[in-house]
């Protein structure tokens, strides 16, 4: 990632905790209803809810090693290690419609991860903004795809029910799913 060492260094830290803190709900009862609804029946919501909290923390805690150790790691490696997951994601989500969105929106975290590691790996020594191997337009639409990702979790996160949401129970997922996205989204500003 270019650009100033504390805007890496910040984008790092909050990624990593992100995706801590998502990895960490793995061992908890993860995305437990609201207060006053219903649990869905069976034990399907609590799969789609690991797989949710497994996908959110790996590719946040793999943003936060990205953005420290980009250069010092091959492009090539970082896209091995994010293309498997895009592809897994891709066809998981063909397979079965029940949260496909979801699924797709992974994906697409994934393979903007993978695109930007094989930019990285075409240019490997290359200091400034824009590496000569992107594609303008390909990052221009992952910049307004995670941008409205960004402004809708972030509105998501300020509208619940009766207007609040609180912090522990929907809350702080939330602002965690929301800061990969802004993770994203500025690490794709800084390519």
């Amino acid at each position: 990632m270019h650009g100033p060492n504390l805007v890496s260094w910040l984008l790092a830290v909050l990624t990593a905790a992100s995706g801590g803190y998502c990895l960490s709900r793995l061992r908890h009862a993860p995305c437990a209803p609201a207060e006053g609804t219903a649990r869905p029946a069976g034990t399907g919501w609590r799969l789609r809810a690991h797989e949710s909290d497994l996908a959110e923390g790996l590719m946040g805690c793999g943003m936060a090693a990205m953005t420290v150790a980009g250069s010092a790691v091959p492009g090539e490696v970082w896209a091995w290690v994010y293309g498997p997951p895009a592809v897994f994601l891709l066809l998981a989500a063909a397979r079965r419609p029940a949260r496909r969105a979801h699924r797709l929106h992974h994906a697409v975290g994934a393979l903007a991860m993978t695109y930007m590691a094989l930019v990285m790996a075409a240019a490997p020594g290359h200091v400034g903004h824009h590496a000569t191997a992107d594609s303008p337009a390909l990052t221009g639409a992952l910049l307004v795809y995670f941008g409205g990702c960004a402004l809708w979790s972030g509105s998501r996160l300020l509208s619940g029910p009766g207007g609040t949401v609180p912090v522990p129970s929907a809350g702080l997922p939330r602002a965690c799913r929301l800061s990969v996205v802004i993770g994203m989204f500025a690490m794709l500003l800084t390519m």
